[in-house]
Order: C-alpha cells, then sequence, then structure tokens
C-alpha cells in the first residue's frame, strides 16, 4: 500500500469526481446543483497537480460547461478556496487555496479517535519497522487520517489525505468487510459500475477478504497493490458506530506472508480492538 501513489492518488480522486458527478440524482429537488458542482471543482485537486489546474482542465476532469467552470472558480477565488496563479500568465492556473485546509484541519480535530490511536499505532510501526495507517472512506476510495512509520522506513511515502483505491487494497477491503451488509452492497455495486471488466478480479478479491476478515480479524495485500509491497489490514469501529481500518505495509521481503500471520496480523487486530477500548 504505500505511495508510489501520487499517480494513483489523482487518478482515483479524479475518477470518483466524474463517477459522482455523472450519477448524481437530479430528480432530488433538496439538492443544490450549484454547490454540488463547485465541490466538484475542489475534489478535482489533488498532491500531484502542482502546476495547478486551467479551466479547461477542470471542465475535462467533471464534465461541466467551460463557461460555468468559469464562474464557479471566479466565486471560489473570491472565497479563498481557490487562488489564482499570476506566474501562470495568460493561460490561467488554479490552486487550492488556504481555506480548504482550514476545513481539512477542521475534520480531522473531529475524529476524536486519532489522538487515542497515535501512541498506539506508533509503538506497532517502530516493533515492525513498517507503516502503520488509519484511513476511512471518501466516496469511492479511502482516505488517510493517520500515518506512523519508524524512522528506518523510507521508501513508503504516504501522507494525510492521501487517496488509496477501496477495492484492490487491503485496507479498502477490510473497511468494506466491517460495514453493514446494506451500506457494503451500494459501494458495491457503485464499484462495478465504475470499474466494468477490472470488477470481476477484484470482487474476487474482495470475498476472500471478506471471509479472511470473519475468520481471523485482518485480510492481506501480497503484491496485488504494489510489486514489492505487503500489506495486512483490520478493521475498526469507533464510539459512534463509524468504522475506520488500520493497515500495517512494508516491503515484501520484510513482511512476508508468514510473519503477516505469525505476528504482524494478530498484533494488528490486537491494535484495533485496543483502540477500540480507548476511544469508547
Amino acid at each position: 500500500m504505500g505511495k508510489i501513489a501520487n499517480k494513483e492518488d489523482g487518478g482515483s480522486a479524479v475518477q470518483n469526481n466524474a463517477v459522482e458527478m455523472s450519477e448524481a440524482d437530479t430528480t432530488d429537488r433538496n439538492r443544490v446543483t450549484a454547490l454540488e458542482r463547485g465541490l466538484a471543482i475542489l475534489r478535482c485537486f489533488t498532491a500531484r497537480d502542482r502546476g495547478g489546474l486551467s479551466n479547461g482542465e477542470i471542465a475535462a476532469r467533471t464534465g461541466l460547461a467551460k463557461s460555468t467552470v468559469s464562474r464557479l472558480t471566479y466565486t471560489l477565488t473570491t472565497l479563498g478556496y481557490l487562488r489564482w496563479d499570476e506566474a501562470a500568465g495568460t493561460a490561467g492556473r488554479y490552486r487550492v487555496g488556504p481555506s480548504v485546509l482550514a476545513l481539512g484541519y477542521v475534520a480531522l480535530g473531529n475524529i476524536g479517535v486519532r489522538e487515542q490511536a497515535r501512541p498506539l499505532m506508533q509503538d506497532l510501526a517502530d516493533y515492525a519497522s513498517a507503516l502503520v495507517s488509519l484511513a476511512t472512506r471518501d466516496r469511492l476510495a479511502m482516505i488517510y487520517l493517520e500515518n506512523c512509520r519508524p524512522r528506518s522506513l523510507t521508501t513508503l511515502k504516504v501522507s494525510v489525505g492521501m487517496q488509496m483505491p477501496m477495492a484492490s487494497t487491503s485496507i479498502g477491503r477490510a473497511f468494506l468487510a466491517a460495514l453493514p451488509a446494506a451500506e457494503r452492497g451500494f459501494l458495491m455495486d457503485q464499484l462495478a459500475r465504475r470499474e466494468g471488466d477490472a470488477w470481476a478480479e477484484q470482487r474476487a478479491g474482495l470475498d476472500k477478504a471478506f471471509a479472511d476478515v470473519a475468520a481471523r480479524g485482518y485480510c492481506v495485500s501480497i503484491g496485488e497493490w504494489q510489486r514489492d509491497t505487503n500489506a495486512v489490514a483490520a478493521p475498526l469501529t469507533c464510539p459512534d458506530g463509524e468504522v475506520l481500518a488500520l493497515s500495517l505495509s512494508g516491503p515484501a521481503f520484510a513482511l512476508t506472508p508468514q510473519r503477516i500471520d505469525d505476528d504482524l496480523g494478530p498484533r494488528l487486530v490486537y491494535l484495533a480492538r485496543s483502540i477500540e477500548a480507548a476511544a469508547g
């Protein structure tokens, strides 16, 4: 599960955004379309878009008319959610503004379980010499809420706020496994529509992960998402019923399947139960 994820981070975010825009329920009179479109524009921006985005690029990612995008980006700029890059000249490029960062910090601050989780996650990261992550769902992807790494691990570069695929990573599969059946079924229907021909293979991986979580409390990814990286993940449930997921990932030579099954997998499950107890 680690990064090399710049492309996955950007790709999944854009893909999720396009799916959401195309599948919006236009018959729901309570929905405010302009707000929906403005938020869709903000979601276009990813960590790899360091050079900013033009109105044309935003229009291509959202499927919105360029004239609509132009009005919305102007409004978002006046509110501080976007900023105009004057260095880009007449071509005009936008970057995410500081007001978005403020909202992000508020959102993270409202997830109280992070405070109980971090020292426990760091203990396991130091013991395993691996990355330990906490994530939740963001549409049809997983988004990192917290990451703990030992000083010795420099190969996996993962940041809070980074997105990962839901159906093809252990952390996403563990999350889905713990959801109520109706919610899991809804998300899997959406994933199937998005993934198309790739869904059959992904569904097989999900079914195995669900069985593993039911039997052992965790599921694994052995070189599936990234060839040289293995991972193990387990779900946890917050006091308010919100489902999150923990993962432990690292180089395949260090996180062998035997080490995961004999030691790290059970320790990760114990970590999830410990965080639940501390939070509850």
